[in-house]
This record gives structure tokens, C-alpha cells and sequence, in this order.
């Protein structure tokens, strides 16, 4: 199924302009004043690559569902990228998952060194909080600052990266591969969303059955996606998945068992989305789904 009309595709192209000029600006010497420029530029590296600002536009998305200008939930936006490339940098790391390759490119600590590429995860890391800190309202920053720490922190995306670590080379079942993705891909996915509903003033809450069901189904769709494509397609080592014994869907229920969890969770989320009732961008929302159960990339 192309997904080149798919009205988020429309939305993500719309808003991604935006999104790399605001990341461009934060990476500015201007701003980053008193950062030694031998770790500004393995930040800006890892940052500004070829990324699909997939979780930015979900926080512009679900602003804009509440009604209110995408502009207004930039900061969010881009603090969730930045926890994203941060993520990114030490998972290649070669104590993690040894990757060389990341978009296409080499990753942080090939192209730089490991010393570098972990100080430079560090530095996008505290970015990301003094970017939400910078904001006028401070009642708003207290809140989605609790909200991203949550999802980065040792409950969220490092305690998945455990869950990770432990389960490779082990058997685990459909319940605790869910759970270890859940925290590793799918909180930050989910956060992504809920920042933005902060930011518009709406209860983060009623977005909870709709943000982890699509949480799930981005990391079910990378499973298949690591076990069908190849390295020139994913910008990054294919199959490395199953090379390395990791948990994944696909090693749980086999390629065929793994779709038909895509296409269940597509409808999960669906069905999460009506208790939403969003006041705008309904049609981007309902086409979420099934536009990460059908990517390729």
C-alpha cells in the first residue's frame, strides 16, 4: 500500500521544513554558545541527518488536534528529537548494538570516536531539557519535563534498552517482547504525542489507549522491516536483529504472525482514536496507523 498520499504523509512533509530549520537554529553557534566545536558538530552530525522527524510531528499533530498553532509546540517537538538522536548515538555504540552504519551514514562513534559519540548523546540529552526549560510558561515546563524524563528515563526508554540487552539470545514470549518494546521505541513514540496535547492544554490521558497502541505498532513494523529489507534500503545493517538474537515480533511469531499483529494493532489504535474525538486533524490521525503498518523504511 504507497504511502506517498496518505494524509499524514502529507502532514509530515508539511511540517518537516519547519522542524529542520528549528533544529538547524538549536544547533547555531549562537545558541550552543560556549560548546567546543569538536562536540557541537557530532551533535549537529547525529541531529540533522536524514531523519524522518516522525516523533516531532506527532507532538505538532496532537497540538494542532487540540487546536492550537503547531509553532506553539515546537520546543516539545524538537526536545523529543533530540532524546531520539541522543537514543540513537549510544544504541549504535559498540558496548550496545555495535551498528556502523545510521541513515545511510556512518554512525557517531565511526565517524567521530566512541569518547565523542557518548558525550555528544550526553549533550543532546541535557539539550533537550534546557530546550522545554526555555519556555515562557513555567507550569508547562514543569509538566512536560516530568512527562519526557519519564519516558527517557530508567522507566522508559533505558530500562528497555535493559529489557533489550537481557533478553538477547533468550526465548521470551509475545507479552515480554511487547513490553521491552514498549518501553525502548514505544514511550517516547507515545510521549511524543502527549507533549503535544500538554502543550495545547488537553488532558495527555485520553490520548494513553491511542499513543501506546501506536507505539507498538511502529516497533512491530520495524521487526518486519529489519527482517525483509535490505541495508541499502534501511540506511542501516539489515537483519541485525536476528544476527544478534534480539526479542523481536518476527522471532516470536514468524513474518506472517507478525503482520497480522500490524493489521490487528492498526484497528486497536482506530478504535482508540474515537474516545479522542480530536477537534482537528482527525483524518492525519485515523491514516497514522496504517501509515506505519505499511512503511517500508
Amino acid at each position: 500500500m504507497p504511502t506517498t498520499s496518505s494524509d499524514f504523509r502529507q502532514f509530515l512533509d508539511g511540517v518537516r521544513p519547519a522542524v529542520d530549520h528549528a533544529l538547524e537554529s538549536a544547533m547555531s553557534p549562537e545558541i550552543l554558545v560556549g560548546v567546543p566545536a569538536n562536540l557541537r558538530e557530532p551533535m549537529a552530525y547525529a541531529l540533522l541527518g536524514n531523519g524522518k522527524r516522525v516523533r516531532p510531528a506527532l507532538c505538532l499533530l496532537a497540538a494542532e488536534a487540540h487546536g492550537l498553532e503547531a509553532e506553539r509546540a515546537m520546543p516539545a517537538a524538537l526536545a523529543c528529537e533530540m532524546i531520539h538522536a541522543y537514543s540513537l548515538i549510544h544504541d549504535d555504540l559498540p558496548c550496545m548494538d555495535n551498528d556502523e552504519l545510521r541513515r545511510g551514514r556512518p554512525t557517531v562513534h565511526v565517524r567521530y570516536s566512541e569518547a565523542t559519540a557518548v558525550l555528544a548523546g550526553d549533550a543532546l540529552q541535557t539539550l533537550a531539557f534546557q530546550t522545554l526549560a526555555g519556555q515562557s510558561d513555567l507550569a508547562l515546563v514543569a509538566t512536560q519535563v516530568q512527562a519526557l524524563a519519564q519516558a527517557a528515563g530508567a522507566a522508559g526508554m533505558v530500562g528497555g534498552q535493559q529489557l533489550d540487552m537481557d533478553a538477547e539470545g533468550q526465548s521470551p514470549d509475545l507479552a515480554a517482547v511487547l513490553k521491552l518494546h514498549g518501553a525502548k521505541t514505544g514511550a517516547l513514540l507515545s510521549t511524543s504525542l502527549y507533549l503535544g496535547a500538554i502543550a495545547a492544554g488537553a488532558n495527555p490521558r485520553l490520548w494513553r489507549d491511542y499513543a501506546e497502541s501506536v507505539g507498538r505498532l511502529f516497533q512491530i513494523t520495524d521487526d518486519i522491516i529489519d527482517a525483509t529489507s535490505t541495508t541499502a534500503e534501511l540506511g542501516k545493517t539489515a537483519g541485525k536483529d536476528s544476527s544478534a538474537g534480539k526479542a523481536t515480533v518476527v522471532a516470536v511469531l514468524g513474518l506472517d504472525g507478525a503482520r497480522a499483529l500490524a493489521a490487528s494493532e492498526i484497528q486497536v489504535a482506530l478504535a482508540a482514536l474515537e474516545k479522542i474525538a480530536p477537534a482537528r486533524r482527525y483524518d492525519e490521525l485515523a491514516d497514522l496507523p496504517r501509515f506505519l503498518g505499511t512503511r517500508s523504511t
